[in-house]
């Protein structure tokens, strides 16, 4: 049976059907006189967005629950009889109001839409309450004309939507709307009760909302000099003596990697993974060791612990066992880039390390399948509501730019939402494709001047937009010109030495040696008198008809005949040994075409194993 979209009264937030739009679309059908919201959450961000609608009625009513079990347990510590506190309720609503301004992304439209909540307490208009005694998470919004009447005078919508933004517009939220003068009602009485329990926030909180947030207007330079450097740098700028101490005994604390623990630890958090890319020798795998120690106490510990899998590459392995094992760090388990497919419980999981992470830049390979497949899998550890934690991901690698467009975002997108990124550009995916397409188009530009300037702008857009804000990364020339870092050096007696560029080291050989190598190379080398290589330009002679199964079949035989050419010359400078070994393969396989001429069938095939 097709159910008649016109009979449904529910609404989920879906397309064009939100909370917002309903609310819009009831003040402008009917003459609403008075609105009341029973909310479990107040945000003041989300008042400001119903501000514009809400304001044609002449009263507007709030009341908040709180949570009543985090007074009733803090009683308890005290050895005290808990009892409705109204002063510590309001204390309680304003301290999560203030909060929800500071951390509100500032525009000239939040700023107003909080200066007009504000202006409307003050007036009278807007009432906000704050209800002690229940913990109450009921969403009820009730909207009536001023006088009642028998013809329809008001609605009421309930559900799961919160007074917040998410809950207005962009969460998948479950509300139906009642206009029954019954439900409208009944839903009015119990409000009025409630309002009668509630205590109002007073005038002293609605002030203090503009003395201590971005509200006030009364900030001297300095003061926003320093709120700036806050805004700029986050939390990083906080001390945290944790990063200090518990250092095992023979590594120093050192100011720069506490900085990059504080950093790195905060940008996890906040983006859900970064990039960790000082370069090499400045100490990243103790960094990274540090920064999951830190979340391993910080991530529900005692009452949970935490667990971490560290991707690395056979050679480091030992490395990382060493480096782990002396920090003391808990439930670790370390397997090899080729061991992914391995893990069978990747929700055991709650931080992944992946050393090395350039090398999985590849969607197309398998292992990166496997690694996103850990990474994105939710962790076991649930939260109040019973959703999942997501996984946080730590990408360990000196060169993070240094790949193809789709390879940085293939990277990206173990950690973020390529649709709805914590990133200001939001949808990455959007964002990558255009930059992946124009730099595709590059490949046909036969300017080179034309094609660097391009690709420089295309880097430039990935790297102010993506990768500086996910990435901590240190130079030894940063520690040199940064006082604090270059100061702590000089008293850990640690000094990084200059590198100079390299020098030409020749050597003598005998003259009958140096005659044989020059010839050796010409022969090696030399376009029309030297070696041709055909062996391995056979796909560049096929019949053009043939060579149609084989994109690029000509560009492909060069390049691989100037990689067999590039080998060999560096083998006979690599040593004598190595070249005739080289030159040996070098002959069977060049026999082992000859006699597939002499059978007359020649095998080709990239894709084949053919030796």
């Amino acid at each position: 049976m097709t159910i008649s979209q016109s009979t449904i009264r529910f609404f989920t937030n879906q397309e064009e059907n939100t909370l917002l739009s309903k609310i819009d679309g009831i003040f402008t059908h009917r003459n609403i006189h008075f609105f009341d919201a029973l909310v479990g959450y107040f945000y003041a961000s989300g008042y400001f967005r119903v501000r514009p609608y809400i304001e044609r009625a002449a009263e507007v009513r709030v009341l908040v629950g709180i949570n009543v079990d985090k007074m009733v347990q803090r009683a308890s510590q005290q050895g005290v009889l808990f009892t409705a506190d109204a002063y510590k309720s309001q204390e309680d609503f304003f301290e999560v109001v203030k909060a929800n301004i500071q951390q509100a992304k500032y525009s000239k439209v939040v700023e107003d839409g909080m200066l007009g909540m504000i202006k409307d307490i003050i007036s009278g208009r807007l009432q906000i309450r704050v209800h002690p005694k229940q913990n109450i998470h009921a969403k009820v919004y009730i909207f009536r004309e001023q006088t009642r009447h028998d013809h329809g005078y008001g609605s009421v919508i309930t559900g799961s939507s919160n007074l917040t933004e998410p809950g207005l517009e962009r969460n998948f939220e479950f509300n139906v709307e009642l206009r029954d003068d019954a439900d409208i009602q009944f839903a009015n009485e119990t409000f009025d009760r409630l309002w009668q329990e509630s205590v109002p926030v007073s005038e002293e909180f609605v002030a203090r909302l503009k003395t201590e947030t971005f509200l006030n207007d009364q900030f001297t330079p300095y003061e926003v000099y320093l709120k700036f450097l806050i805004e700029y740098f986050g939390k990083s700028i906080d001390y945290d003596p944790n990063s200090e101490t518990d250092l095992p005994k023979g590594f120093l604390p050192l100011v720069y990697q506490a900085d990059a623990v504080n950093d790195g630890y905060n940008k996890m958090e906040k983006h859900g993974g970064f990039f960790l890319s000082d370069v090499v020798g400045l100490g990243k795998t103790v960094i990274a060791t540090r920064i999951a120690k830190k979340f391993y106490f910080k991530n529900g510990f005692p009452d949970y612990r935490s667990r971490t899998l560290i991707v690395v590459p056979p050679a480091l392995k030992l490395n990382w066992e060493e480096t782990v094992d002396k920090f003391g760090l808990d439930g670790v388990d370390i397997v090899t880039n080729g061991s992914l497919h391995k893990v069978r419980s990747p929700d055991k999981y709650d931080l992944v390390i992946i050393d090395e992470a350039h090398k999985f830049r590849s969607d197309t390979a398998g292992a990166y399948n496997d690694l996103q497949k850990i990474c994105k899998t939710p962790a076991r550890r649930r939260r109040m509501d019973g959703s999942r934690y997501a996984k946080r991901v730590m990408l360990v690698s000196a060169t993070p730019l240094n790949n193809y467009p789709e390879d940085i975002a293939n990277q990206v997108y173990l950690f973020q939402d390529s649709k709805d990124s914590t990133l200001e550009i939001g949808n990455l995916q959007h964002f990558f494709r255009q930059h992946i397409d124009a730099y595709r188009k590059l490949k046909h530009e036969p300017d080179m001047q034309v094609v660097k300037e391009r690709v420089r702008q295309i880097y430039e857009q990935i790297r102010v937009k993506v990768i500086e804000p996910l990435t901590v990364r240190r130079t030894r020339t940063d520690l040199r010109i940064h006082h604090l870092y270059k100061d702590d050096l000089i008293a850990q007696k640690i000094n990084f030495p200059d590198v100079r560029k390299p020098e030409k080291i020749l050597y003598q050989l005998a003259p009958h040696l140096e005659t044989l190598y020059d010839h050796t190379i010409r022969c090696l080398t030399h376009p029309t008198e030297g070696l041709t290589y055909n062996r391995y330009r056979a796909i560049g002679f096929l019949k053009p008809y043939k060579k149609q199964k084989y994109k690029k079949a000509d560009m492909i035989a060069t390049q691989l005949a100037k990689i067999m050419k590039t080998m060999l010359v560096k083998r006979i400078d690599s040593s004598f040994h190595a070249f005739k070994k080289s030159i040996g393969r070098f002959c069977d396989a060049t026999d082992a075409m000859v006699r597939m001429f002499d059978n007359g069938r020649v095998f080709i095939a990239p894709n084949l194993p053919v030796i």
